[in-house]
């Protein structure tokens, strides 16, 4: 996997005197596809991270979030601007659906969803074409149109599927998820070609702003499993940025475990995403992790 680190003050300083691009992150301004990477090409996965991700309260402040996703969207498209940047990503006669996560105990957060929402009417949407939805994404009329998606949910362990991925984010696009958790959900990926779904992600965003790291049995849930990482993992390729949020929760168990404990059960649903779907890179030597802020603990 190639590694870069860029810390605020490197990123700021470069947006200040020369185009990003050049800085540091090449242009990338290729159409919206699920699965950008191809050939020799490398997926960028943007790791993000700021201390001030979250308020006194544990909820994340708005201000910072935007701060954190402008940062990874310029790192993605290459535009030093933030807002040309996700303009690059959403067009104004887009429709859009903002893929949450309401999980209760972790979900996507109103926060980042609305910091997502103000961004997509920044880049000219009107906000009647905007959604934001999670189990009713197919009945909502929004999602039913929708030419445009961002996919935006929190990493943690799952009883069915190892982890809760941005792959498996998809599942309430399906009528009846309970028949995707065969073979602990070896085949999500192929929601993501269902006619709904195909082609239409612009971003994938896997929060780690407090990830869980281990649980047992379904809707597993317990503080001590959480952490505040405070970061964000970002890409258009949804399979790379779901193997850095995999590392990242398997370091945190390696450090609290003091061994190397596989997740049960096996999250393998990531990498069959690649090698048995084709939907994105698994493979981390195809992968360029571009760090961004915070360092301290990053596991990764």
């Amino acid at each position: 996997m190639a590694k870069k680190t860029i810390t605020r003050r490197d990123f700021l300083k470069a947006a200040s005197v020369a185009p990003l691009a050049a800085a540091f992150v090449p242009a990338l301004k290729s159409g919206p596809l699920t699965n950008p990477a191809s050939g020799a090409e490398k997926a960028r996965v943007v790791l993000v991270r700021d201390t001030g991700a979250l308020r006194a309260d544990g909820t994340p402040d708005p201000d910072v979030v935007r701060r954190m996703l402008d940062e990874a969207v310029s790192a993605i498209t290459g535009e030093t601007d933030a807002l040309a940047g996700w303009k690059t990503l959403i067009r104004p006669d887009d429709i859009v659906g903002i893929k949450s996560n309401v999980w209760r105990f972790i979900p996507t957060t109103t926060e980042v969803e609305q910091v997502l929402k103000g961004r997509v009417m920044g880049a000219g949407v009107a906000e009647d074409r905007i959604g934001i939805d999670d189990r009713g994404v197919l009945r909502n009329p929004v999602f039913q149109q929708a030419t445009a998606l961002i996919n935006a949910r929190p990493a943690r362990t799952h009883n069915w599927s190892g982890v809760g991925s941005l792959i498996k984010n998809y599942i309430t696009f399906v009528p009846r998820p309970a028949e995707w958790h065969g073979d602990t959900c070896a085949d999500l990926a192929k929601i993501w070609y269902l006619p709904e779904v195909k082609g239409k992600t612009r971003l994938n965003i896997l929060s780690v702003l407090t990830p869980q790291f281990h649980g047992v049995g379904p809707h597993s849930f317990s503080k001590e499993y959480v952490w505040e990482y405070k970061g964000f993992i970002v890409s258009r390729d949804p399979v790379a940025a779901d193997v850095i949020g995999l590392r990242i929760l398997e370091a945190k168990r390696r450090e609290y475990f003091g061994d190397d404990r596989p997740l049960q059960p096996t999250p393998h649903h990531v990498f069959l995403a690649d090698t048995r779907h084709g939907l994105g890179v698994s493979s981390e030597d195809r992968i360029e992790l571009v760090r961004i802020g915070w360092s301290e603990n990053i596991l990764i």
